[in-house]
């Protein structure tokens, strides 16, 4: 094989303007689907989104929001992100307008938000996800058959004191916090607020949205900051099976594992641990009443050595007591939470909601209430439409791969047509997809 290096090239480069060139040629489908949803005449009958005295002047909510939603569903990452749309043709044709709100504008209406407009967004959040498992297919987000719940929360941090509501968290850093609740892939209910308690929403959280699981095969996952007992008993409360990390109480449990008899635990098993260390492990169940529970309750208990170690270590978690299973089954099942948290990263790094755009509070609800709901459409347009090998993407590779496409506005037999480069292997599904949601813009 000859030598291969790198050389200088001979290419030249000339730039210029084009007003009717755009760079988010697949922002059209994310359009298409809302529409299909109904998004924007729901939106527009929220009265309570509208702060405007005079209605017949400035920009409805529908604009706005559209306007977040356009920027975050393309990689933006905060205000100023929503004023620059108005350099893309495409994206104005598609709303609507001939040009977007400012930066300032777009505050001011986040600001201008109540309790009662962040509570009808997140309704209508809800309402959105249940529209899209109605119509995907079960194996694409059921796992084994089963819904699965995921509640988590994670410490936004903020530079300076001018955040409203930010105090300092447990690593000593000014923060706000972000409670989630997860259906699936779907991020169903989230608050932030004041960091405090991390399961503060829990309860809220569940009462809301039984309708989701009730009277079907449902199963939840926490961690151990779940595992209080108010929680416990508001977990045992619903028709879910359960497993929550426990690590905060266990000096009892320790002692009443000690106390079992061999008969309890499973055979003794061996495995390898990743650094090629041999382990021995066995499961039992035991009950224990934690202070502030009801009831007794069940935890699944695994205990382990080393070869090189002469006593055991512990790990417990807590359980639905009808149907556990086994105490193994119990923590192979607990150890899919790794997924659930990984979920939890993708939302925040993929649409970056690392940093919170505004000084005031409900500003700052009401645009993560509209960053769940762009995460929402992402998911959707993969699982209702994206085929069976692209269903692994993360959010990032979504933007790359289907929303950030060059296209072009051109004029053709009086109507303005939007001409989107897509790779040869694409055409058709772009094609299908276009036929299928009868994609169109706005009028």
């Amino acid at each position: 094989m000859s030598n291969i290096r790198k050389r200088p090239s001979k290419l030249r480069f000339e730039f210029v303007t084009d007003e009717h060139q755009s760079t988010l040629g697949g922002l059209p489908a994310l359009e298409a689907l809302a529409q299909q949803f109904g998004l924007w005449s729901k939106i527009k009958k929220l009265r309570c989104l509208d702060p405007r005295k005079r209605t017949g002047r400035g920009y409805g909510p529908e604009v706005i929001v559209s306007q977040i939603l356009y920027a975050l569903c393309s990689g933006g990452t905060g205000l100023s992100d929503t004023e620059r749309l108005n350099e893309d043709a495409l994206v104005k044709e598609l709303a609507g307008v001939k040009r977007f709100a400012d930066e300032s504008t777009v505050g001011e209406w986040l600001r201008a938000q109540t309790p009662e407009s962040l509570e009808q967004l997140g309704q209508l959040t809800r309402q959105f996800v249940q529209w899209v498992i109605e119509r995907v297919e079960p194996g694409r987000w059921l796992q084994a058959g089963q819904r699965e719940l995921f509640f988590d929360d994670t410490q936004i941090e903020v530079t300076g004191r001018k955040f409203e509501g930010a105090k300092l968290n447990y690593e000593g850093q000014m923060a706000l916090s972000w409670q989630t609740l997860w259906l699936g892939p779907f991020l169903l209910d989230q608050r932030l607020d004041s960091p405090g308690e991390v399961s503060a929403q829990l309860c809220a959280f569940l009462d809301h949205n039984q309708s989701f699981w009730q009277g079907r095969p449902a199963y939840f996952y926490a961690d151990s900051g779940s595992s209080a007992g108010e929680y416990l008993n508001a977990l045992n409360a619903q028709e879910f099976a359960y497993s929550v990390s426990y690590n905060k109480w266990t000096s009892p449990l320790e002692r009443k594992a000690g106390e079992l008899p061999p008969s309890a635990w499973t055979p003794l098993r061996e495995s390898d641990w990743a650094d090629g260390s041999k382990v021995q492990e066995q499961y039992a169940f035991a009950k224990h009443q934690p202070e502030g529970c009801s009831q007794g309750q069940l935890f699944a208990i695994c205990r382990w050595k080393t070869q090189q170690e002469m006593f055991w270590r512990y790990g417990f978690v807590a359980c639905e007591n009808e149907r556990a299973g086994s105490a193994q089954t119990v923590f192979e099942r607990h150890h899919l939470k790794g997924d659930k948290e990984r979920l939890f990263s993708e939302v925040l790094s993929g649409l970056d909601l690392h940093h919170p755009p505004c000084e005031q509070l409900i500003a700052n609800q009401v645009f993560y209430t509209l960053g769940a709901l762009a995460y929402n459409l992402l998911q959707a347009l993969k699982l209702l439409h994206l085929p069976d090998d692209c269903q692994s993407w993360r959010v990032r590779t979504l933007l790359r791969q289907v929303v950030i496409l060059p296209a072009r506005l051109v004029r053709h037999a009086r109507s303005l047509v939007a001409r989107v480069s897509v790779p040869v292997s694409w055409l058709s599904w772009w094609n299908a997809l276009v036929a299928r949601l009868e994609l169109r813009a706005a009028g």
